[in-house]
């Protein structure tokens, strides 16, 4: 119990002092100990090692106060098991020849994985699966086509702006691009693609709920104290409940084909690996 008391007293003596900034500052500024625990040293060097370079000093004495404290606290328990635990309980050999095995067979499995998998998905087998697992796709919140503004509300281009964003014709929308450019604070199209409501949402600093509730017809329109407007017209929405439309869910379809392919290879790997061994007289099952 001595030797833990020890320890105790050098980490009262030494982590107040490391959680002053200003004592850290004045080491970062020299290369000498900066810490140490029970006669372990933690020096600049080290600390050089894991601070970025470039940033603010008063981030980096910050950095180096919680990389300090983490330090000797690791320390600490690590002293304290040595002592504490039995020789049995402190054997890890196992525990270390485990996860070397597995880290070495998940690199080989990547390795193997790298050289072989096709991450080409066609449109066609990203239709067949969502038209085969339909299920899987019904929303559990509303999808939208959108377009969103942010403008003043006393803008004398807001009438022209809001009339040229909620057209079909290309033009108009080049048009309304170029006069929210000049007047709005923000103006943002989503034509060409589905996004979870909660993107909008984000974009008015509402939930989603509180913005369908302000749904009218194709408009939402949110009015702040300070007289700034946010304006989305919704030009196509699928509610929840509803299928997601095959757009939106094809980057989804794509990864979980991909994701098959790569357990069949591994699935394959492992099982010619046994083929190969008992085959070769490698691997034998007594009975």
């Amino acid at each position: 119990m001595r030797r833990i008391s020890n320890i105790i007293v050098i980490l009262s003596i030494v982590l107040p002092m490391l959680a002053s900034c200003r004592a850290i500052s004045r080491f970062l500024n020299n290369d000498d100990i900066v810490a140490e625990v029970d006669g372990v040293m933690l020096f600049k060097s080290d600390l050089d090692a894991v601070i970025p370079e470039g940033i603010p000093a008063e981030d980096s004495t910050r950095l180096a106060v919680q990389y300090i404290n983490t330090w000797a606290s690791d320390l600490v328990f690590q002293k304290i098991a040595e002592q504490q635990l039995s020789k049995a309980e402190k054997d890890v050999t196992k525990e270390l020849e485990d996860y070397r095995k597995s880290l070495l067979k998940y690199r080989y499995e990547q390795l193997y994985i790298n050289e072989r998998l096709d991450t080409a998905v066609s449109d066609d087998l990203v239709d067949q699966y969502y038209q085969s697992h339909s299920a899987k796709f019904v929303l559990a919140r509303p999808v939208m086509k959108a377009r969103f503004l942010s403008i003043h509300g006393d803008s004398p281009r807001l009438g022209l702006i809001k009339k040229r964003m909620s057209s079909s014709d290309v033009e108009d929308l080049v048009e309304a691009d170029s006069l929210a450019y000049s007047s709005a604070l923000k103006f943002t199209t989503w034509n060409d693609e589905w996004i979870d409501i909660a993107v909008l949402s984000n974009e008015f600093g509402v939930d989603y709920q509180t913005l369908l509730e302000q749904l009218r017809g194709s408009w939402i329109e949110l009015k702040d104290t300070t007289g700034l407007v946010r304006i989305a017209y919704i030009s196509e929405m699928e509610r929840k409940g509803e299928l997601a439309p095959v757009e939106y869910s094809a980057p989804g379809i794509k990864d979980m084909i991909v994701s098959a392919r790569k357990q069949a290879l591994v699935t394959d790997l492992e099982q010619d690996l046994l083929n190969d061994a008992r085959e070769n007289g490698k691997f034998k099952i007594y009975r």
